[in-house]
């Protein structure tokens, strides 16, 4: 099998970064050692100097002359953002990351300056991880005989694990056909029909969403695996836990078999939304956080009506997963394939954590899908997954609102 785990770091090594000491001791290292493809990355992005205030020190990184300049004060930056010690200590380990400071407004910038932050992102991570930005044409995709890969491919169940393992690890999707029978998405697409008066506005279980006619619906029923027994079956059947094994690297749903966990969430998507969150444009799932720690993650879509340009279908970025790029919109220069995944009922779709997507609204059809995922083993409690919990909704909401596709 072929490994999708891109983790670079343990919760284990996480601490409380003394920011003044980082900033005279490690930052000129870590500048010393990776300031060259820092640099390359900030100039295929647009990077103008990025000042950062944190207590009582300043300083401003300033892309120039092939490296990236250190300089105490932030008089010259285009961009300066102002932390406190745990944001600043989060940002530093990728625990939070420029998207989910904005949302919790720990950061309040223009929506100009907003954007400049998120360029530097990736920069950032250069900077410290070593982890060169995304260059156009150094990403290609080919089956394992070298011969070039059809991104469009689908599987069934009769193809093997070690071919849908390689088209994943080198696409970051997969789309896997006739996986579930009609039959039985007829059964739960009934079970959220049944469902949805069980869930109301304020629950914290559910999502709502506002169409133009005036109509509120509930559009994400959360702990969907209580109010339906054919989707507890599904959760265990062989086919499912299937999915979580073909990279190799250990994934698990990580559901005790109880009600009081979130392993299944059932999704309405109707035509019209004009207020909450029901569709979102690009991003990656670790935009708000903890992509060194928990990367790559598997999403898996079950499809319980298909799925295509008038019914909501999902958009990938194939090998996104493979590039350190900006993870919320798409950058002009971004060279990658954008493929569309349009489904029929019973189909699965699966991202990973790591992969830009995005799901168009419907225009023509109602869309109904469920979500799970499988994660990589972890042990001990996840760092900073309080701070990111608060904000992930907000950041949905903040984001669904933004430009659908492209950014300047």
């Amino acid at each position: 099998m072929f490994s999708v785990d891109m983790r670079s770091r343990l919760d284990s090594d996480a601490e409380q970064i003394d920011s003044e000491v980082w900033i005279n001791d490690q930052l000129p290292f870590l500048l010393e050692q990776n300031s060259f493809i820092a640099y390359e990355g900030a100039q295929i992005l647009g990077c103008g100097p990025l000042g950062i205030r944190v207590s009582q020190k300043s300083f401003t990184l300033t892309p120039i002359e092939g490296v990236i300049k250190l300089d105490m004060g932030v008089s010259n930056a285009s961009v300066v953002v102002d932390l406190d010690e745990i944001s600043f200590s989060d940002l530093v380990q990728d625990i939070q990351t420029p998207q989910s400071l904005a949302t919790s407004k720990v950061i309040n910038l223009p929506l100009k300056e907003h954007f400049r932050f998120l360029k530097w992102w990736p920069v950032l991570r250069a900077i410290i991880d070593g982890r060169s930005v995304h260059k156009p044409g150094e990403i290609d995709f080919l089956n394992q005989d070298g011969s070039p890969l059809d991104l469009n491919r689908s599987f069934t169940q009769e193809d093997s694990d070690e071919e849908i393992s390689w088209f994943l690890s080198q696409t970051g999707y997969l789309h896997l056909r006739g996986w579930w029978s009609q039959e039985l998405m007829m059964e739960i697409s009934n079970d959220m029909d049944n469902a949805i008066g069980k869930y109301e506005r304020g629950d914290g279980r559910s999502w709502w969403a506002k169409t133009k006619d005036g109509k509120d619906h509930c559009v994400r029923l959360q702990y969907f695996q209580s109010e339906s027994e054919s989707v507890k079956g599904l959760l265990t059947d062989e086919r499912h836990e299937r999915i979580a094994t073909i990279p190799g690297d250990g994934h698990t749903i990580g559901w005790d078999g109880s009600n009081d966990q979130n392993a299944i969430e059932a999704l309405v998507k109707p035509i019209g939304v004009v207020e909450g969150i029901s569709d979102l444009p690009w991003h990656k799932d670790c935009s708000l956080g903890r992509h060194s720690y928990d990367c790559s993650s598997m999403t898996v879509g079950v499809s319980v009506t298909g799925a295509d340009s008038g019914s909501g279908q999902l958009s990938v970025v194939a090998g996104s997963h493979r590039a350190n790029l900006q993870p919320n919109f798409i950058h002009p220069y971004l060279d990658l394939p954008m493929i569309d995944l349009p489904t029929k009922t019973g189909d699965v779709t699966v991202h990973l954590s790591c992969t830009l997507h995005m799901s168009h609204p419907p225009v023509e059809r109602e869309r109904r899908v469920m979500y799970t995922s499988f994660v990589l083993p972890h042990k001990g409690k996840k760092i900073g997954m309080d701070r990111i919990s608060k904000v992930r909704e907000e950041a949905y909401m903040k984001v669904s609102q933004a430009p659908a596709h492209k950014m300047d």
